[in-house]
C-alpha cells in the first residue's frame, strides 16, 4: 500500500534532517580546527604554537580539543538545516517564477528540434534546482543571512566558550553571564560583521559550487552519458559524491580567502565587545593595533576547516537528497500503476 507522492511540507522536512545532520557531522569531526581558529584570532599574537601549546596543557587533550563541540554542532546543525532548507526553496521558487534567474539549457538543447536530440545528455552529479550564476549568487546570499540571523545568539556563545578570555563552566552559565552584562543585544554582537562576512561567502560559494561541478562533470565522467531525453542524466553514487566533495573543497577554499578579514572583525566583536564596538571600529583598530596581518589571522585554519566542512556538509546532504529522489520518484510511479 502506497502513502501517495511526498508533499512540498515532507519535503521540505527531509531537506532540514539532511540539512541537520549533514551539519551536526562535519561540526563534531572538525571542533578541533575551529577551536584553535578561535584561539589564534583572540590572542594578537598570531601563533598557532602558541595555541596549541595552550591546549595541550589542559589536563585531560581529548575535553580540551572538542572545547564547545556541543554549541558548535547546534549552531552548524540548525544552521545548515535552515540555511539547506531556505537555499532550496528560494531556488525552486527562483527557477519556477524568474526565468532570468534558471539555468539556460545547452546550446544543443536551447532550440529543440533535431539538434537537441542529437546532443549528448550530461551528467550530473546533483538533483538540486540550477540557477543561473546570477541566480545562484543571489539564493545563497539569502539563505545563509536568514540562518546567520536565527543562529546568531548560538554563535555568540560558541565563540565565547571557546576562548580562554571567559571561563565559563557550561552554556547555560554563558547565557546567564551575558543576559547579566550585555543583555539581547549582547546574543547579536558582531552580526554586522558576520553578515558582511557570510553572506557574500555563501553566495560565492554556491556561484563557484556549481560550476565546479559542472566544469569537473565535464572533466571527469563516470560513463559515457546515454541520450533519453533528458538534458542530465545522474552520475554513479561514489562519482557523484567524488566530485561534489572536491567542488565543496575548492569553493570553501576560494571563499575563506575572500571573507577572512570579516571573520576576524567578527571574532574580536563577539570576545570583546566593550573594546571593539562595530565592525568599522574593530577594523581600524585591528589594523592600527597590530597591523593588516592580523585580518589574514587564523586563516590557513579556517581555510582548512570551512573547505573541510562545506564539502563534508553539501557531499552528505546532496547524496542524502539523491537517495530521497529516487524514493519519491519510485513512490510516484507506483502510484501511477
Amino acid at each position: 500500500m502506497s502513502d501517495g507522492p511526498p508533499t512540498a511540507l515532507s519535503k521540505s522536512t527531509f531537506h532540514f534532517a539532511a540539512g541537520l545532520g549533514s551539519g551536526v557531522l562535519s561540526a563534531v569531526l572538525l571542533q578541533p580546527i575551529d577551536l584553535l581558529k578561535t584561539r589564534v584570532q583572540q590572542s594578537g599574537t598570531h601563533s598557532l604554537s602558541a595555541a596549541i601549546a595552550d591546549i595541550r596543557a589542559a589536563p585531560h587533550l581529548i575535553p580540551a580539543l572538542w572545547r564547545g563541540a556541543v554549541p558548535s554542532a547546534l549552531r552548524t546543525g540548525f544552521g545548515s538545516a535552515i540555511y539547506f532548507t531556505s537555499l532550496n526553496a528560494i531556488r525552486q521558487s527562483a527557477a519556477a517564477h524568474f526565468p532570468s534567474l534558471a539555468a539556460q539549457p545547452p546550446p544543443g538543447h536551447q532550440h529543440g528540434g533535431a539538434a537537441a536530440a542529437a546532443a549528448p545528455a550530461q551528467s550530473t552529479s546533483s538533483s538540486l534546482p540550477k540557477l543561473s550564476n546570477t541566480g545562484n549568487l543571489l539564493a545563497g546570499a539569502t539563505a545563509r543571512s536568514l540562518a546567520g540571523l536565527v543562529l546568531m545568539p548560538l554563535t555568540v556563545l560558541k565563540v565565547r566558550y571557546e576562548s580562554t578570555l571567559y571561563h565559563y563552566t557550561s552554556l547555560a552559565s554563558a547565557a546567564r553571564d551575558i543576559a547579566r552584562h550585555e543583555g539581547p543585544r549582547g546574543f547579536f554582537a558582531g552580526y554586522g560583521a558576520t553578515a558582511v562576512r557570510d553572506a557574500p561567502y555563501a553566495g560565492l560559494y554556491v556561484l563557484f559550487y556549481e560550476q565546479s561541478k559542472r566544469r569537473l562533470g565535464a572533466l571527469f565522467p563516470s560513463a559515457p552519458p546515454t541520450t533519453t531525453g533528458s538534458q542530465d542524466e545522474k552520475m554513479a553514487v561514489p562519482h557523484a559524491a567524488g566530485i561534489n566533495f572536491a567542488s565543496g573543497v575548492l569553493s570553501g577554499t576560494v571563499c575563506s580567502i575572500i571573507s577572512n578579514p570579516f571573520d576576524a572583525v567578527k571574532t574580536r566583536i563577539q570576545l570583546q565587545p566593550g573594546q571593539y564596538r562595530n565592525m568599522v571600529q574593530a577594523g581600524r583598530r585591528l589594523v592600527g593595533e597590530e597591523g593588516v596581518r592580523a585580518l589574514w589571522d587564523g586563516l590557513a585554519l579556517r581555510m582548512s576547516r570551512k573547505a573541510l566542512s562545506s564539502a563534508l556538509a553539501w557531499t552528505v546532504y546532496e547524496e542524502l537528497i539523491r537517495r530521497a529522489e529516487v524514493t519519491w520518484g519510485e513512490g510516484g510511479a507506483r502510484d501511477r500503476l
